[in-house]
């Protein structure tokens, strides 16, 4: 892969929508090189929401397919950045 891919998902509601958020991660995991989740969190408060950031590698097409069925999920945003290296 000529690129490195970062996807940024940002979950809603990470208690209603995080098992279809793992299904499908776990339907890619070979191509989940690093993920990091954040969300706010104090002693009196746990956010809702949440951000998963995925350094994506292998098959380019595999990588955005994987960005593309994480977007059909509602309550999901999935922003690409894609960096070409020479």
């Amino acid at each position: 892969m000529d690129k490195h891919i970062i996807l940024g998902v940002h979950i809603g509601d990470r208690f209603q929508k995080a098992s279809d958020v793992q299904t499908v991660l776990t339907e890619y995991g070979c191509n989940i090189k690093t993920r990091l989740g954040l969300h706010e969190v104090s002693p009196d408060y746990c956010s809702p929401a949440g951000i998963l950031i995925l350094e994506v590698v292998g098959d380019e097409a595999r990588c955005l397919e994987l960005a593309g069925k994480l977007g059909t999920i509602e309550g999901i945003e999935v922003q690409k950045m894609i960096f070409d290296h020479e």
